[in-house]
């Protein structure tokens, strides 16, 4: 294996401008594996109940994850949340959560995982995140998430997750609620500060930014006529970009600028197409197509 994963696998039931989906796959683990799949072999450490259908697994297996560390809870339900969309797709508006048998998520690595040199720690408690940082063995780098509700629930616990990483990778409203300024890059600069040596922050249709130290990486947003659900998006961007790094093997400042463009073109994908439909049905062909068109967004002569 190349990647681990600690996160959570849901069903999510979503509705938007263009359509609704309802009790499909999801979760941010679930979206992650499936997009670093595509590049590497990914282990994925989650909880889920007994009404989690096989085909779900099979599909996972299919992609060359390794789901042995999916605990099953017998008696126990899945995961689910439901959200709505309105016209601004970039903010997801929450209707009902049931944790079920994520709120008792204790992550256990299996032994054969602890050796694995690409770590991603998803959105879920820092304390959680912590506990698995325990339980590995010298990765090569470790990469993390989280979001607002952890911001504003447990930031020392966060603060010291971001000092044990490499590479933290959240949107702009997290980055400047953990921060408390306004300004991204003044926000950027007091991340840094915590630890990591590089700050990737997503932002939605409008692409995203990196830092590292005095280096600052700026990538667009594929432009799409058609976007149906931009549930996972992130984390299908951050799956793009460790997918990449662990099949290369460089975690240089060069190659994470060439990893931002594949995850973004991951995203690009995911969102064309509710729940991972799209995924599912995508190419390396279609990947190396888009990676290209997004040089061309980009590219432009020198004066």
């Amino acid at each position: 294996m190349d990647i681990l994963v600690v996160g959570s696998v849901a069903f999510d039931s979503v509705e938007t401008p263009f359509g609704k989906a309802e009790e499909v796959l999801g979760g941010s683990a679930t979206y992650f594996s499936t997009s670093a799949s595509f590049f590497s072999d990914v282990a994925l450490v989650a909880v889920v109940g007994d009404d989690f259908p096989e085909e779900h697994k099979k599909m996972l297996e299919a992609r060359n994850i390794d789901i042995r560390g999916l605990q099953t809870v017998p008696g126990g339900k899945t995961f689910r949340w439901k959200g709505r969309y309105e016209y601004d797709l970039n903010q997801a508006h929450t209707l009902d959560t049931q944790l079920n048998v994520f709120s008792d998520f204790n992550p256990t690595i299996p032994e054969d995982y602890r050796d694995i040199p690409y770590v991603f720690l998803a959105n879920i408690d820092p304390e959680l995140q912590m506990e698995v940082l325990e339980q590995v063995k010298n990765p090569k780098l470790v990469a993390c998430d989280t979001m607002n509700f952890w911001i504003e629930g447990k930031p020392e616990a966060l603060k010291k997750i971001f000092g044990k990483t490499e590479l933290v990778i959240i949107n702009d409203s997290e980055a400047r609620e953990f921060a408390g300024n306004a300004n991204l890059v003044k926000a950027a600069a007091k991340i840094l500060a915590c630890g990591p040596k590089t700050l990737i922050v997503k932002q939605g249709e409008y692409g995203a930014l990196m830092f590292s130290g005095s280096s600052v990486f700026s990538a667009p947003a594929y432009p799409l006529e058609d976007i149906f659900d931009p549930t996972g998006a992130g984390d299908c961007f951050a799956g793009g970009v460790m997918g990449y790094l662990a099949k290369t093997g460089d975690t240089s400042e060069a190659n994470i600028r060439r990893a931002i463009i594949v995850g973004s073109v991951m995203a690009s994908f995911n969102v064309e197409a509710f729940s991972l439909n799209r995924l599912k049905a995508l190419t390396v062909e279609e990947i190396s197509l888009r990676y290209g068109e997004f040089r061309q967004l980009t590219h432009f002569e020198d004066l």
